[in-house]
Formats: structure tokens, C-alpha cells, sequence
């Protein structure tokens, strides 16, 4: 047995798999993308993502996590957050969260 502390760590992929394929990547839209999921974090989600379309983010946790993501007094939170840090849309992915849910456009 290795007894690695970070065994059971959720993976994180690159920032910059949070933007659509085709869509500029710049320092902006990466530290919107890092700024969002550090608040979800901080709110006691471990697996998620915030993917950015523009200034559109849609967020993904786990399909257990929506309800909590739902409560009023988390969702004010979120949607505050989310405007501070530069969004003007905030959207929450009723799919849950999955690992390469911008690669579901590429199957159109």
C-alpha cells in the first residue's frame, strides 16, 4: 500500500478544456474559469466543472450535488459570485457532471 494523501482527489483537468473548441482561449476567460470553481469548491462541491461560453458559465457537479447547487440561499450565492468574477449568464447543466461534455458537440 502506497498511502498516498491524494488518493481519493477528484481529477482536474486543464483550464483551458473548460472553453468550447473554437472559441478564443485567453487569460480572461482562465481566470473567470479558476476564480468559479474555487467559489463552488469553498461551497463544499469536490467534482465539477465550469465550462465558458463566452460569458456564459455552465456549471456541472455531480447529479447527487444539483440539489444542493438548487438551494436558494446557495444558488443567490453562486449567481453573485458568478457576476462578480464577470459573467452575465450563469447556467446550471441538469446532466450533471461528465468528464468531456464539450466533446457532445463535436458528435452533431
Amino acid at each position: 500500500m502506497l498511502n498516498l494523501a491524494t488518493w481519493d482527489k477528484p481529477s482536474f483537468a486543464c483550464l483551458a478544456s473548460r472553453i468550447p473548441y473554437g472559441e478564443p482561449i485567453t487569460k480572461e476567460k482562465l481566470a473567470m474559469i479558476e476564480k468559479a470553481e474555487l467559489f463552488l469548491m469553498a461551497q463544499g462541491f469536490k467534482q465539477l466543472r465550469v465550462r465558458c461560453h463566452d460569458k456564459l458559465a455552465r456549471i456541472e457537479v455531480l447529479e447527487e450535488d444539483i440539489p444542493l447547487l438548487l438551494n436558494s440561499e446557495i444558488r443567490e450565492k453562486t449567481a453573485e459570485a458568478f457576476a462578480k468574477i464577470g459573467f452575465i449568464y450563469t447556467a446550471i447543466d441538469i446532466k450533471g457532471y461528465r468528464t468531456g461534455s464539450l466533446n457532445e458537440l463535436l458528435k452533431q
